[in-house]
């Protein structure tokens, strides 16, 4: 297994850790954060899907599950918050299939609520917050 890391230290930092992220990711459709409360997976999502050039307003699909944002040139992103799912099927009633295997990105935040549900190619992503508030963004992957 490979690991990589990347640091954010502030968030005037954020820009260039989502940058950063797009490309070491670059090929991945599922993407599932997980990190505490507070962590900053939003916050994150946000920059991510900024840099990827999203014109709507992001935020947190908290009541919603999953947001459709739409990039400068065409391509659809769905980004889900899995917080409030208590059981599966509630994942299944919105059709979470579709979504996963339309072939657009998906951005997941508290995936474990949903894990049995995940496709085996979903790349786990970890936010740690460190002692000096920065953050520390780490995922593992199979060698090539």
């Amino acid at each position: 297994m490979q690991r990589t890391e990347i640091q954010i230290n502030d968030l005037s930092d954020l820009d260039r850790a989502a940058e950063d992220f797009i490309e070491k990711t670059r090929g991945h459709r599922l993407i599932a954060f997980y990190a505490p409360m507070g962590a900053g997976k939003t916050t994150f999502t946000t920059a991510v899907c900024s840099r990827l050039g999203v014109t709507d307003t992001v935020c947190s699909p908290t009541f919603t599950i999953v947001n459709e944002y739409v990039t400068k040139d065409g391509q659809t992103i769905y980004h889900f918050d899995f917080y409030r799912i208590t059981r599966l099927a509630e994942a299944v009633d919105i059709g979470l299939d579709d979504y996963l295997y339309s072939g657009n990105l998906c951005l997941m935040e508290w995936p474990e609520n949903i894990e049995e549900l995940l496709p085996e190619e979903t790349l786990k992503v970890h936010i740690r917050v460190n002692r000096d508030q920065s953050r520390t963004i780490w995922w593992e992957e199979q060698q090539a």
